[in-house]
């Protein structure tokens, strides 16, 4: 019998806990147009960060920028990455390229990964090869 009362008072703690975890997840899923417009705003920010630093001697020691040897990100082909790069002899991905390239034509510092120039620069190329199909390891 004292199962019984068990299942009983259970029951509704269930169901409660269903309800609340069916409704948090609907609310995540929820976009408005004011968020879609200000993640585009600061995602276009960021883009324009990585323009400035592309066009900008500042990233290396010798006056040599990205945009001498890419203008306007040309054959970069982020949409490529990961793939093998022969420069560093294995499957990288394209922060390590973009890494490469600052510590060699620029004779500059490697950026981390989470470094905000780093996004800048990718968010910059993967902007100017925009519509472009994803085609990781081609060469």
């Amino acid at each position: 019998m004292k199962k019984h009362y068990r299942w009983i008072l259970m029951t509704p703690l269930v169901a409660f806990a269903a309800l609340l975890g069916r409704h948090q997840a609907a609310r995540a899923d929820e976009v408005s147009q004011e968020d879609l417009q200000r993640w585009q705003a600061q995602f276009m920010s960021t883009v324009e960060v990585g323009r400035v630093l592309w066009t900008d001697g500042k990233l290396g020691t010798n006056g040599v920028t990205c945009a001498q040897c890419h203008p306007n990100a040309t054959d970069t082909h982020p949409e490529t990455y990961p793939k093998f790069q022969k420069q560093l002899g294995r499957v990288v991905l394209l922060w390590e390229m973009i890494n490469w390239c600052l510590r060699n034509p620029l004779e500059g510092k490697a950026l981390a990964p989470d470094d905000r120039g780093m996004i800048a620069l990718q968010a910059y190329m993967t902007y100017e090869r925009r519509g472009v199909p994803l085609d990781p390891g081609k060469h």
